[in-house]
């Protein structure tokens, strides 16, 4: 994927070493857009962190987004001016924001932006994932037009899942980044 830019936008608290992102990170040269404050996460914040990523970017960028990553996406897309500069999102395990216990955890992201993403967007969810319902990760899928995947018993699909360097993962990625080969 040399002609374009992977974004890794982990989710709340970070990806830890032997989290996907983070073995994508050291083996593929992917950069991480970093956040302020990953323990207490202003939306807006993160916008503007996404946004500049973005536009620092030298070519088109594509996004692997992880949780609450995958929230920061839909609620970037619906203000950027940029998103012509993305060919696409790989969306993991979005965290339900507007869940009661998460709202709580991380006051400030409900409810989560509904529209179709502006760029094609593959969303991948576990069927036990503890901070999304199966349902409700596919009623994202659809309100974004993102194509989905359920992986089964994966949980929330980070370190925990036994992934490793997730080359599925990958391979989702690299289809997305084919899929829109020719926008600038």
């Amino acid at each position: 994927m040399s002609n374009t830019q992977v974004l890794l936008l982990p989710g709340w608290q970070n990806s830890g070493p032997e989290h996907w992102q983070s073995r994508w990170e050291d083996r593929y040269g992917d950069r991480r857009v970093q956040q302020h404050d990953w323990m207490r996460p202003l939306r807006g914040d993160w916008q503007i962190q996404l946004e500049e990523a973005v536009l620092a970017a030298s070519q088109p960028v594509v996004f692997a987004a992880h949780s609450l990553g995958c929230i920061l996406v839909a609620w970037w897309a619906q203000h950027s001016r940029n998103t012509h500069k993305v060919r696409g999102a790989l969306l993991v395990a979005p965290g339900d924001v507007e869940r009661d216990d998460l709202r709580q955890m991380i006051p400030g992201w409900a409810p989560i932006a509904r529209q179709r993403l502006p760029f094609p967007a593959h969303l991948i969810a576990a069927d036990d994932d503890p901070y999304c319902e199966a349902a409700r990760a596919r009623q994202m899928a659809k309100d974004w037009g993102a194509s989905f995947t359920d992986v089964g018993p994966r949980g929330h699909v980070n370190a925990e899942s036994g992934l490793g360097d997730w080359p599925e993962g990958r391979r989702w990625l690299q289809e997305l980044q084919e899929s829109n080969p020719k926008k600038d």
